[in-house]
């Protein structure tokens, strides 16, 4: 697992919320001044990229799920599989709280790992998100900012969402890099 300094990741996932929170509000908008629950606004973010990476994923054909780019600097990066495992697996450590073990992170990256068929990675993927979406629609104002083991639920669910979206981006490279345009830019 590659290391990134410690403020790069909150950084990151505080841009991502602030740019993301205009798109998954543009419908919906709450009256100015009203407080919107944590679970609506983080659910909102997490329901926007999870919809854009499972289409993702399911566009790549099943034979293409070993690809990785072998021209330029990408020696020792993910398959376009792996990178959808990873996330899999990542999900846990993100959106576990309360109920985070080491051997239950060990246990459930384990069986993600000997997933072979897209059909079961994506099934897996499905899964994750909504177990993901079930943690963040039990966050409330009382426990958004409340110590877990790894950060708060707000800050623990804003660096999940980031990293959905990192990985996302490289899966839609690596769908380019195949011929295939991402579905979420088809007919923009």
């Amino acid at each position: 697992m590659r290391t990134i300094p410690r403020i790069a990741g909150p950084i990151a996932a505080c841009c991502l919320l602030v740019a993301m929170s205009t798109v998954a509000f543009a419908q919906a908008t709450p009256a100015v001044g009203a407080a919107v629950p944590p679970a609506q606004v983080y659910g909102k973010l997490l329901s926007q990229i999870s919809g854009e990476f499972v289409s993702a994923a399911e566009a790549m054909p099943e034979d293409k799920y070993d690809f990785a780019p072998t021209q330029g600097e990408f020696k020792g990066v993910r398959s376009f599989g792996e990178q959808i495992k990873h996330v899999t697996a990542e999900s846990y450590y993100f959106f576990a709280g309360d109920k985070y073990t080491d051997a239950g992170a060990k246990a459930y990256s384990d069986s993600i790992e000997k997933l072979k068929t897209k059909a079961e990675i994506v099934k897996a993927l499905k899964d994750s998100i909504a177990t993901s979406q079930t943690a963040i629609d039990s966050m409330t104002a009382e426990n958004a900012f409340v110590q877990t083991k790894h950060g708060t639920r707000a800050g623990m669910a804003a660096f999940g969402i980031a990293h959905l979206m990192d990985h996302y981006g490289q899966m839609v490279v690596y769908l380019r890099m195949n011929g295939i345009v991402p579905p979420a830019s088809r007919g923009n």
